[in-house]
């Protein structure tokens, strides 16, 4: 009987193992959209320089490695911060975490294929109620003697010792299981790329802090110079006040220049402790923690002679937000193919089993075991709400297809202004170069006129004015050319290692 009972589990057991294996995958298999992209960036145009001749672009169709951009600037200082933003910033730590989130769904997801199984124990005592027809026929019957064989006790209370097991596993003969899982790992990958998008993020708030930093202490540097020339110009007025050789007008003129122009230091003072504060955060440290390493002016970091941006077909497979719109695509297929396979019928294998017995003693005896097993077949027949989830999860997975699509255009339209930008505030820098040059010789002249008695002290203070002006626009206009080349190459979705692994990697390389 025992040798039946385990041939019986076995043949099922290998029956459900048979029909598992010859199981299909309902629903639509992913395939990966074509990023519709031009084969071309789009023509920049030239303009010309102040000496006349046409400036080419400095951004090219080359493909490069845009993993280590920020080395570009050849700033080690900058490359330093980087590295320890990555290291310690505190919202990449919770992309990572959620890396680890969607891993251990997966997992739930997942184990969805394996059966369960669960043992027991217990102890009851039972007392059926004598008015009852069970209850009176226990408590009539009581113990009975059969001649020649042993008594029957039906005793009433009755005590009932139980040991068991149960394990069931539900045959995933249409998929829904590894649909699941696939939307699952496509759900990894989305989290994956999100990850690396606050990587990019990073990367260009520190590029774009430290630039703003060094542009607000060069323009604090022009005021400083401005500051000292007008009070040059202050005392030559005084001392030909005091000649007799100008009025008083004059003087009062030269000190409201110098008010005015020590007015704009407050300003700057407030750019570097803004930016020396949001550096901090970045790296994870409390405000001002960096004031002692940063505060000391520096120059602005160089930049690179030429920007490669690659072709725009590449930018689909740069870009985390595209890769992980793809990714959500493919998910949400997926679940379509959840959908479908509700439809289908579920065939469950199951059994239970264990010792049972009134005592203690008798409950590990053969006699005392209890078995069941069989398999469990749920067909639905009507069912309006699983056929209007395959419409909704349908609908879903269009949506995806086109917030795919609106994101490659997006990132194209990104890069393209960025190009457009960085171009044109390369000319304006330029342009207010050569304008600077003429403003200091206006100012050298003016001065010397008026030293002279040709001209006037209006004449001075707008030549001083105007250059004050220019050298301000100039370094302004020097930021917002590296703020534009950090812009261009985040939105070319530079600075981290593609390698297709859902690993989170780490743009600095040891």
């Amino acid at each position: 009987m025992r040798s039946a009972y385990y041939q019986s589990s076995l043949w099922l057991l290998a029956t459900g193992l048979t029909i598992a294996l010859a199981g299909c995958t309902v629903g639509p298999d992913f395939v990966r959209p074509t990023a519709q992209t031009p084969a071309h960036w789009s023509d920049p145009g030239q303009t010309s320089r102040p000496d006349d001749r046409a400036r080419p672009s400095t951004t090219s169709e080359q493909t490069a490695d845009l993993r280590d951009w920020w080395a570009d600037f050849n700033d080690p200082t900058l490359s330093s911060l980087i590295g320890r933003a990555v290291d310690s910033n505190l919202d990449l730590r919770v992309a990572v975490l959620r890396i680890e989130e969607a891993r251990a769904q997966r997992a739930v997801t997942a184990a969805s294929a394996w059966p369960t199984l669960a043992a027991n124990a217990s102890y009851t005592r039972t007392r059926l109620s004598e008015t009852t027809p069970t209850g009176s026929l226990f408590n009539s019957i009581g113990d009975i003697k059969i001649p020649g064989s042993a008594g029957i006790s039906i005793p009433n209370p009755y005590n009932q010792y139980q040991l068991g097991a149960d394990v069931s596993w539900e045959l995933d003969l249409f998929g829904r299981v590894r649909r699941s899982v696939e939307a699952a790992d496509a759900t990894i990958q989305v989290s994956v790329e999100d990850r690396h998008a606050a990587l990019i993020s990073l990367l260009a708030d520190v590029a774009r802090n430290y630039i703003e930093l060094r542009g607000a202490q060069w323009s604090k540097a022009t005021a400083l110079q401005s500051i000292a020339t007008t009070n040059e110009l202050l005392e030559l007025t005084q001392q030909r006040r005091a000649a007799g050789l100008t009025s008083e007008i004059d003087v009062v003129e030269a000190g409201a220049q110098l008010s005015a122009t020590r007015s704009q230091l407050p300003a700057f003072e407030l750019a570097i402790t803004q930016a020396i504060n949001a550096l901090s955060r970045l790296l994870g440290q409390p405000p001002g923690a960096l004031r002692m390493e940063l505060q000391a002016a520096a120059p602005m970091p160089p930049l690179p002679s030429s920007v490669p941006l690659g072709l725009p077909s590449e930018l689909a497979r740069r870009r985390p937000d595209i890769r992980e719109a793809e990714a959500s695509l493919h998910a949400q297929t997926a679940q379509v193919g959840v959908a479908v396979a509700g439809l289908y019928p579920r065939v469950t294998l199951s059994g239970g089993g264990g010792l049972q017995s009134e005592t203690l003693g008798e409950l590990t005896e053969w006699a005392s075991r209890f078995g069941s097993i069989g398999p469990t077949l749920e067909l639905p027949v009507f069912d309006r709400g699983r056929w209007k989830m395959i419409t909704l999860q349908n609908v879903r997975a269009k949506e995806a297809a086109v917030i795919y699509a609106s994101t490659v255009l997006n990132a194209l339209q990104e890069v393209e202004n960025a190009r457009a930008a960085f171009d044109a505030d390369q000319d304006k820098r330029e342009w207010l170069d050569a304008t600077v040059s003429q403003n200091i010789d206006a100012l050298t002249l003016a001065r010397q006129r008026y030293a002279s008695g040709v001209a006037s002290f209006i004449e001075v203070l707008d030549a001083e004015r105007t250059l004050q002006q220019n050298q301000l626009s100039l370094a302004q206009t020097d930021t917002l050319v590296g703020d534009d080349l950090v812009s261009l190459y985040r939105a070319l979705g530079g600075g981290w290692e593609q390698g297709g692994s859902s690993e989170p990697p780490s743009p600095i390389r040891n």
